[in-house]
This record gives structure tokens, C-alpha cells and sequence, in this order.
């Protein structure tokens, strides 16, 4: 039986122009999501992993590539069309803060969602709608006419959660939603957020530099370093069997709550790779301790290894 896949990301580029050269911020991102499931992105700040985010919503436009969302290539739209498109792919993004308009209170900034879909006309309709989210999202009544000051982070986030699911979408992108809160405060909104796909069907993207967070959430995890994929596998099987070395080192990296537990952190060493006109390398070689004469003489193409299971790697065998 082939899989339902809501979206599909063929070969996605953006770069931006500097005075040095092209910044190579996304370069020939690949990748298939299935209905209802969740992919982690994760990786080290400035690997690329918000510009994928923002590019497969055109909050950003694509240098080049397909955003099949739906059987329909969503890059090619015009700006009317695409405005159709939004209310099915929303972003809740990571400052729970500078996200919301200090100026709305939580029935404004939730209600401007509800009266885009023009199905809530009258007052007392969009007042319900917005009371019924606030519910979904563990927001208490009281709360509606409160600004986004007077909140603490957590529900400020359930604020931004709310909004989004305000226009119904199929597909939310997640931008790293919990990195900006408490650790217990992270807790709630992941399980939020768990409760709330299974009972809408939602589909998730969610990125974040933590890859216990995004093992806490994630079906499948594409792990990237400066705008490329390196390794992409399920969850269960990225822990269980790591190729990479860039993903080994981030895996080496999760704390563990016990002494002497965190010995064997793999740490990374040498110069970053500028991600300006990178050149045809392997982009991680100079901070990888395997790095032969070929990892600088050309840049690997991610492969199938196993079942569901891709690497971009020279180190590992044929």
C-alpha cells in the first residue's frame, strides 16, 4: 500500500546574495511526508532548517525547486493563489513574544484567523470560535481580553498554537516552539501538540536543535548541516544506528541525567565550511576526524542504506 504523502520537497534551493558570493543557505533539500505524521528537522544554528521551514511556506522564495503540497507544485502559484493556499499550512514560529502583536489581546490576535475562513460572521460566532480554540489549547476563559505581557511564555505559545489551528490547516510547521521556554514548560506544549494531531490529523514539520526534543515527537528525523541533508531515517532507527559523523556527534551531545553518564561526547574540531560558494566538497570534512582525500575532492549524494534509512557520506561503504 503506498503512502498518503501530503508533501513533497524536490530539490529545494534558496540562496541569497552577498558581497562575497551566494550564501548557500538551502541547497537540494529532498524529501517526502506522509499524512498525519511528523518529520524532525534537526541541526546545529545556521544549518539551514528555518529557511526549508519558511521556503516550503514561500514565506521566503525558493531559488529553485518543487513544494508539492497536495499533488499541486505551490511554488509555481501566483500571490492570490498562495493566500488561498496558507490556511492550509500554518508555522507556529519560535519567540512566543515578538510572534504575537503587543497591541492585540488574545481574543484579537486568535479572532484575525477566525475571520479569515468567513465562515464565523456575527460577533457572538467569532467570539465562540475563539473560546473553542482557547479550550483545544488549555487556555482558561478569563484570559480572552488579556495582552501578551501579562502572559508567561508557555501560554503566550499556546496563544501562537491557537492561531494557527484558527484557519483549520492540514500541515504546521513547527519552528523550534519550545527552545525560547522552561524545561517543564517544553513538556506541556510537545504533549500539546501530540494530543492535537492526533485528534485534528494534523501534520507536523518540526525543527529544532535538540534532538531529544525532536526524538520525543518526530516519526522520522532528517538531520542537516550547512543547507544540506546528511542523514535522514525513523526516529527509532537514527538512535539505534547513527552513520554520520555529524549525526553521532549530535547524538554524543544529548545530556543524560546521570554521573558520569556524558564521557563518550564526540566533540567537533576545525574550521566551518563557509556557506558561501561552498565548492564541490563534502561540506562537514574539515570537522570530520574520517575525512580522506575524496570527502574533499566531491561532495557525497544521499543514498538509501537501509529501509527508509538515507546518508550523505563517502566514510561509509558501498
Amino acid at each position: 500500500m503506498m503512502a498518503d504523502n501530503i508533501l513533497e520537497v524536490n530539490h529545494l534551493k534558496k540562496y541569497f546574495k552577498t558581497n562575497r558570493g551566494m550564501l548557500h543557505a538551502v541547497d537540494d533539500i529532498t524529501f517526502k511526508l506522509e499524512r498525519g505524521k511528523t518529520l524532525g528537522i534537526v541541526g546545529e544554528s545556521g544549518c539551514g532548517k528555518s529557511t526549508t521551514g519558511r521556503c516550503i511556506l514561500r514565506l521566503i522564495e525558493p531559488t529553485d525547486g518543487e513544494v508539492i503540497f497536495e499533488g499541486e507544485d505551490i511554488v509555481r502559484l501566483s500571490r492570490r493563489q498562495m493566500r488561498e493556499k496558507c490556511s492550509e499550512m500554518q508555522i507556529i514560529f519560535q519567540d512566543p513574544f515578538s510572534s504575537l502583536n503587543p497591541r492585540n489581546t488574545v481574543m484579537e490576535t486568535i479572532a484575525e484567523g477566525v475571520r479569515v475562513q468567513k465562515k464565523y460572521r456575527t460577533p457572538e460566532q467569532v467570539e465562540k470560535r475563539v473560546l473553542e480554540l482557547m479550550e483545544t489549547v488549555g487556555l482558561a476563559e478569563r484570559l480572552i481580553n488579556s495582552y501578551p505581557h501579562e502572559l508567561d511564555g508557555g501560554r503566550r505559545q499556546r496563544i501562537g498554537i491557537a492561531r494557527a489551528l484558527a484557519v483549520e490547516p492540514k500541515l504546521i510547521i513547527c519552528d523550534e516552539p519550545v527552545s525560547a521556554l522552561d524545561v517543564s514548560i517544553q513538556a506541556q506544549i510537545l504533549n500539546l501538540l501530540k494530543q492535537l494531531q492526533k485528534q485534528l490529523g494534523l501534520t507536523y514539520i518540526f525543527i529544532s536543535h535538540d534532538l531529544a526534543v525532536v526524538n520525543h515527537i518526530s516519526d522520522e528525523i532528517m538531520v542537516m548541516y550547512l543547507g544540506q541533508t546528511v542523514e535522514k531515517a525513523p526516529s527509532a532507527e537514527l538512535f539505534r544506528n547513527p552513520v554520520h559523523p555529524y549525526t553521532k556527534a549530535l547524538l554524543s551531545a544529548i545530556p543524560i541525567p546521570r554521573v558520569g553518564a556524558n564521557k563518550g561526547r564526540i566533540p567537533l574540531k576545525g574550521e566551518i565550511t563557509s556557506p558561501i560558494d561552498p565548492g564541490d566538497e563534502c561540506r562537514f570534512a574539515k570537522r570530520c576526524p574520517y575525512a580522506s582525500d575524496v570527502c574533499h575532492g566531491s561532495c557525497p549524494k544521499l543514498r538509501e542504506i537501509g529501509e527508509g534509512h538515507f546518508v550523505a557520506c563517502h566514510c561509509f561503504p558501498q
